[in-house]
């Protein structure tokens, strides 16, 4: 996200690009996330824990008398108009989608009178951090501000989701829109995905202090082209055997809708593919709930051997991932310095993440850098790592 300079050009390039006084330009800087434990349990009605970070997407933008959407980006060519009453369908690989989609969801509960006039930052295409999520919901925000609308942060979740899964055709949970709306500097973000109930859990004084590295892969394929709602798919399949073995067939199929007790009576009448997800999400369940405890605890060592058995687990039962991806998640956990590390996001594409110490930092980029252009020399020049911190959700500033 963009400092306060940074900011500043922002605004201007919308005063430059559209007409409108400064004075009437507004900020909304909206984070990524990171979800160090939870991995693909969202969807299924799970617990996850997640933290936003200090990098995201800034948007610039001034309400507009009447129904137009005027949008420009810092990072991508062209320009996205339309009117507010005739939303064109989602168009492939085109970042107006996101308004699109944010217009669309808006438009299903409140009449929207005003458009928006804006200059986006922040590539969308950082695979693993949910910069999807996070650009809807700056949109969603705008466009809210722009029309007097009153909205908390949970409506924003439900209508974040539902760019994703009504307009994008994604089959996420609400993972990614909680953790950019929620979190708050220096806590995990603990979240019920069957209740929508959250919780921000503070570091403890005596927890060891970390930086949060972000190493990529080079790869950039969507979400919505891999093997991503498959899974989803796969997981309903399981859930739908298990719940006719406990006789409530009736019961919405999700693996979030079973008793850990149940799965272990009953996890023998499945097989293959279904028996290997929900080993993952029953195991990955598990894993929450001894990382939150360790969270509070302040043991960050086992929280972090908590995360590369996360990653395991991705790797073994949910079969995300694919060799560039699993070279760098090698790389990263045999790093000196990394309390522990997984696939960020869904794992087809994008990003690892992991916990280090931040004296060790610095040399753990240059090294996991250094040995991932041995495995990959093709792509490591599109993959940088990151250092980060935790940092407070999406917001006007």
């Amino acid at each position: 996200m963009r400092d306060e300079e940074g900011i500043a050009e922002l605004k201007a390039e919308v005063e430059k690009r559209y007409g409108v006084e400064g004075e009437r330009v507004r900020v909304i800087q909206s984070p990524y996330r990171i979800c160090p434990l939870g991995a693909h349990v969202d969807h299924q009605l799970g617990q996850v824990t997640a933290m936003a970070i200090d990098r995201g997407v800034t948007f610039a933008y001034a309400p507009l008398k009447g129904g137009q959407v005027h949008l420009s980006s810092a990072d991508f060519p062209g320009e996205v108009k339309f009117d507010l009453a005739s939303v064109p369908g989602r168009q492939e690989g085109d970042w107006g989608n996101y308004a699109r989609g944010a217009v669309k969801a808006l438009r299903e509960r409140f009449a929207l009178q005003q458009g928006i006039a804006g200059v986006t930052a922040g590539r969308l295409g950082e695979g693993g951090l949910s910069s999807s999520a996070a650009v809807g919901v700056a949109y969603l925000m705008a466009l809210e501000e722009a029309n007097g609308l009153e909205v908390t942060a949970v409506e924003n979740i439900a209508l974040d989701q539902a760019i994703e899964n009504g307009y994008l055709g994604l089959r996420n949970g609400i993972l990614d829109q909680s953790a950019i709306l929620l979190s708050r500097a220096g806590h995990l973000t603990h979240i019920d995905c069957r209740s929508g109930e959250h919780e921000l859990i503070r570091q403890t004084e005596t927890m060891a202090p970390f930086s949060i590295l972000i190493p990529f892969s080079g790869l950039k394929q969507a979400l919505v082209g891999t093997d991503y709602n498959k899974r989803v798919e796969e997981c309903a399949a399981a859930a739908e055997k298990l719940l006719k073995a406990t006789g409530r067939s009736g019961e919405r199929p999700l693996l979030g809708n079973i008793a850990m007790a149940e799965y272990e009576a009953h996890r023998g009448g499945l097989s293959g593919a279904q028996a290997r997800r929900a080993a993952h999400y029953f195991s990955e369940v598990d894993r929450v709930a001894r990382g939150t405890d360790a969270w509070r605890r302040g043991d960050l060592e086992r929280f972090g051997r908590l995360m590369t058995a996360s990653g395991e687990s991705s790797i073994h039962n949910y079969e995300c991932g694919c060799e560039p991806l699993i070279d760098l998640y090698r790389i990263l956990i045999e790093t000196e310095g990394v309390y522990g590390g997984r696939f960020s996001g869904a794992g087809f594409r994008g990003c690892c993440v992991a916990l280090a110490a931040p004296e060790a930092a610095g040399e753990a980029a240059e090294r996991i850098c250094r040995k991932y252009a041995e495995c990959q020399p093709d792509l490591a020049a599109d993959a940088p790592v990151l250092i980060c911190a935790s940092a407070d959700g999406a917001r006007f500033v």
